[in-house]
C-alpha cells in the first residue's frame, strides 16, 4: 500500500458504458469492459490510460449501485447509444494505490485500502465527492503475477 495523496489533474475525456448493479457488480464489470473493448477495436480507438471503473453510487451498505465502466481516449473520441462520451473533471484529486491481489486471503483488499483512503481523508479534513474511480494501472490483463498488480483510488477533491 501507498501513502494518501492530492495531486492536480487534467480534465480526462473517456468513453463508458453506464450501468445499475441488480445483483453482482463482478458480472456487470466482466462483461461491460469486453463490450467496451471490442467497441473500440471494432473502431479503431486507442486507449490513451488506464481503465478504469467509475462508482457513481452506493448503497448504504457501500455496495455499488450505479457504475460506469470508462477508458480514456482523446477528445475527439465520438461514443453511440451504448457507449457514451463523457469527461471526468479537472481538479484536485485525493489518490491511493494498492498494491496486490484484489481479494486476497492475507494482507490488505480493495475495500481494506479505500477505507484507508477515506480515513485518512477525514483526519486530515480533506472533503471529496461522493463517487470515486478505480484505475487498474496494472492488472490481470497484462500482469499474471497478482502481486505485482497495482489500482489507483481517486476522489475528487471539494472545498467546503
Amino acid at each position: 500500500m501507498s501513502e494518501p495523496q492530492v495531486d492536480t489533474r487534467s480534465a480526462q475525456p473517456y468513453l463508458r458504458i453506464a450501468g445499475r448493479i441488480e445483483d453482482d457488480v463482478s458480472a456487470f464489470v466482466d462483461s461491460a469492459f469486453k463490450e467496451l473493448f471490442a467497441w473500440l477495436a471494432e473502431r479503431g480507438i486507442e486507449a490513451s490510460g488506464p481503465e478504469f471503473i467509475l462508482f457513481r453510487e452506493l448503497d448504504s451498505d457501500g455496495k455499488p449501485v450505479e457504475v460506469e465502466i470508462g477508458v480514456p481516449v482523446d477528445a475527439d473520441a465520438e461514443g453511440d447509444h451504448r457507449v457514451r462520451a463523457d469527461e471526468l473533471p479537472g481538479g484536485r484529486y485525493l489518490t491511493y494505490l494498492h498494491h496486490g491481489e484484489y481479494h486476497p486471503e492475507t494482507g490488505p483488499d480493495l475495500l481494506a485500502s479505500l477505507a484507508e483512503l477515506t480515513g485518512w481523508a477525514a483526519q486530515n479534513g480533506i472533503g471529496h465527492s461522493e463517487w470515486f474511480i478505480e484505475h487498474y494501472l496494472i492488472g490481470p490483463e497484462t500482469e499474471p503475477d497478482e502481486a505485482k498488480w497495482l489500482t489507483e483510488f481517486a476522489y475528487l477533491v471539494v472545498d467546503d
